[in-house]
């Protein structure tokens, strides 16, 4: 009777059970046992084991990031398995902190001029300003800024004695001023140019025949 003899190869990942025994790198192996003949029987497995991978990075972005084709908006940590150059699985790690973008909107109402984050602004409009916040992300200002003028008015008034200007009586000529608010609320400033002439009288004394 004859001895007999058999071989595989084969090529796994990261380990193969051959024969009850477990393996877990490359190598020939040999098994003996007894053939239906009751003589010595030799198998012989040839094997390749390649290794699975892994990796892990750790990422902070601002408000999403994009990750192996996926779109994410939330802190967590993600995986993905996908298969190596060695046709074994592959896992990548994400460990991601996402911060958020902050915004901020005022409304303004102003004479003349507003000064906002060191500009001064002399028009109505909405204005935006973008600085980094605590998070390091941006973070976007709005200003809403209604500008009201102040307004100016100017009268030239000659007059006998004394002139009456805005509950003020006057006797002498000269520029006067009387400040109030207009109807946006703003300075109003009114000038009078007054010209004071005195009236005159003159005394007669006649004797006469």
């Amino acid at each position: 009777n004859n001895s007999s003899s058999s071989s595989e190869t084969v090529t796994a990942c990261d380990s193969y059970t051959w024969n009850g025994t477990t393996y877990t790198t490359s190598g020939s192996y040999d098994q003996m046992f007894t053939n239906a003949a009751g003589c010595d029987s030799t198998a012989t497995l040839n094997l390749t084991i390649n290794y699975s991978s892994s990796s892990s990075e750790t990422v902070t972005a601002c408000d999403v990031y994009v990750w192996n084709g996926m779109t994410l908006t939330t802190s967590g940590i993600y995986d993905t398995t996908y298969t190596n150059a060695a046709n074994c699985d592959s896992t990548a790690t994400l460990d991601l902190t996402i911060n958020y973008s902050s915004s901020s909107s005022e409304t303004v109402t102003a004479c003349d001029s507003y000064l906002w984050n060191g500009v001064t602004y002399t028009t109505s409009g909405i204005y935006d300003t973008t600085y980094t916040n605590a998070a390091g992300c941006d973070s976007t200002a709005t200003l809403n800024l209604t500008i009201n003028p102040s307004t100016t008015s100017s009268v030239s008034v000659t007059e006998c004695d004394t002139y009456t200007w805005n509950g003020a009586a006057y006797s002498s000529s000269g520029t006067y001023t009387y400040s109030t608010t207009n109807s946006n609320g703003c300075d109003s400033t009114a000038t009078l140019n007054l010209t004071i002439n005195n009236s005159s009288s003159s005394l007669q004394v006649v004797t006469a025949c």
